[in-house]
């Protein structure tokens, strides 16, 4: 299987459980600011990164579920920049934030290809582990920007710190499901 096939593959596991949990919730996370869904991405990698340190979980979820949720509140968080968050109630039916979904992850997909033929998969050498790293060093780098506003002097923005996480979490993703290699242990 091929890169583009292997993405395909985790984003379509990605997009069944964002959908699944739309069922669920509805577009709930339409409340949420920006801010707050930096916050809930750093949840998420810091309970990787403790579970990778540890070695170990006592509620028996791994770390793959939270890539999962990095790469779905990564989109989220697209989301919400574009189409600003809402004050009182959610206001998005489930085929606008699937259509939403769909954009985004395109995106963010075309700028991995882009990159992946530049760096020419140099990931692939990478261990999980550091994904994670450059995960949570993506955050705080947000949440610098944000608590600048949004401005920047010479860095990219929020959208592509977002971008970024959410390829960093496919490719964990796509080394959990198809193996890793030996530059791994």
């Amino acid at each position: 299987m091929d890169t583009k096939q292997q993405f395909e593959k985790v984003i379509h596991l990605c997009r069944k459980i964002f959908q699944q949990k739309l069922s669920d919730y509805g577009a709930s996370w339409r409340i949420m600011r920006p801010s707050s869904i930096t916050d809930q991405l750093f949840i998420k990698a810091c309970r990787i990164r403790s579970l990778e340190m540890k070695g170990t979980s006592k509620v028996g979820e791994g770390i793959k579920p939270e890539f999962v949720a990095i790469v779905n509140y990564g989109v989220i968080g697209l989301i919400q920049l574009a189409q600003g968050a809402c004050m009182d109630t959610p206001d998005m039916d489930s085929d606008e934030a699937l259509a939403l979904y769909d954009k985004h992850i395109t995106q963010t997909k075309e700028l991995m290809y882009a990159k992946n033929h530049d760096y020419d998969e140099a990931w692939r050498s990478m261990r999980i582990s550091s994904y994670t790293d450059l995960i949570l060093t993506k955050i705080y780098r947000t949440k610098q920007i944000e608590n600048h506003n949004g401005q920047t002097l010479i860095s990219e923005g929020i959208d592509a710190n977002y971008m970024d996480m959410i390829n960093y979490a496919l490719f964990g993703l796509i080394k959990l499901e198809f193996g890793k290699n030996e530059e791994d242990e």
